[in-house]
């Protein structure tokens, strides 16, 4: 890994988090997420960025638009803020990212050879294209932080199943066995840590209907797989998940707590895609701590807004 992820001097770690670029064909709308992402990375100076999904687009179009011709060409252009700034930067794939022209296995053998990526292939017996961990240490060297990220898929395998894929089983035992291997042996627990994935669980649904969450929930309902396959359950049963993020849904982005785990939305970032009037692109940030089992986090809106302090929502008001 050409990059070792390190807290700073004054024990933080910042992470910017793109989501749904939907890059295309680098035209007027993919220039201006272009413009979004540099005025964000040059506001917030993060120590990572994280994309989670749909980073490119090669679906179908509206007759008469134009077509990702070239996903590989595409793909240099979505990174190419985060690259030339020099800052790691760390990718799980969409259900978007190859529908077409191009395969997972493709795309991640391209995403290796960025100088700046900490992204891996992951096992390759394991399910999906980039299932890996990442550790941030502190000065001395020591892990104190753990990052996973996931495949989710795209859309599901089974035909009487509609819908989205699911994290599959052997992802989740993946995760287990790499959650028992890090164990903090000095405080007998283990250490803190995120995941990053693109199409949310259901149980994010179920902290809007349930608990108190910040922000908004503009979709008809979360866009989640019908097959609920026990991720959120082992990240309990693990219990070093303090949160975990995505996006695909373009115009949600709240958070809740779901038995101690904060379940997340990013912020949609990219313009070649649908939104909702009014509601700016942007990005999610987060900050960690060194030695803290939590973290902090804020939106950054395409006019520079930071938004601290999401709307509260209270279920059955």
């Amino acid at each position: 890994m050409p990059h070792s992820l390190v807290f700073r001097e004054d024990h933080t770690f910042t992470i910017a988090q793109f989501t749904d670029l939907h890059w295309k064909d680098n035209g007027i709308l993919d220039q201006t997420t272009r413009r979004l992402m540099e005025d964000i990375l040059d506001a917030e100076q993060p120590d990572l960025v994280v994309f989670t999904g749909d980073v490119i687009y090669t679906g179908d179009v509206a007759p008469d638009d134009p077509i990702c011709e070239d996903p590989l060409g595409a793909l240099r252009e979505a990174v190419h803020s985060v690259e030339i700034r020099g800052i790691p930067w760390a990718i799980v794939f969409g259900n978007h990212d190859t529908e077409s022209i191009i395969t997972r296995e493709d795309l991640i053998h391209a995403v290796l050879e960025y100088p700046h990526t900490v992204a891996q292939r992951g096992p390759v017996e394991v399910s999906g294209e980039g299932n890996y961990r990442l550790s941030i240490q502190d000065a001395a060297g020591q892990s104190k932080f753990n990052l996973y990220f996931f495949d989710s898929g795209a859309y599901s395998p089974v035909p009487h199943i509609d819908g989205y894929d699911w994290i599959r089983s052997d992802q989740i035992e993946w995760y287990k066995k790499e959650s028992l291997q890090i164990r903090d042996t000095s405080a007998e627990r283990p250490l803190p840590a995120l995941a990053f994935f693109h199409i949310p669980l259901p149980e994010y649904q179920e902290v809007w209907d349930s608990k108190t969450c910040y922000g908004h929930f503009y979709e008809a309902s979360v866009c989640s797989s019908r097959v609920n396959s026990g991720l959120f359950a082992a990240m309990l049963e693990m219990g070093d998940i303090v949160g975990t993020f995505v996006g695909h849904d373009h115009i949600n982005d709240y958070w809740g707590e779901l038995h101690g785990i904060r379940l997340c939305y990013g912020r949609a970032s990219g313009y070649n895609t649908y939104g909702k009037e009014g509601f700016q692109r942007g990005a999610r940030m987060i900050r960690l701590r060194e030695d803290e089992r939590s973290f902090e986090t804020w939106l950054r809106l395409a006019d520079g807004t930071v938004i601290t302090q999401q709307p509260e929502h209270i279920p059955g008001t």
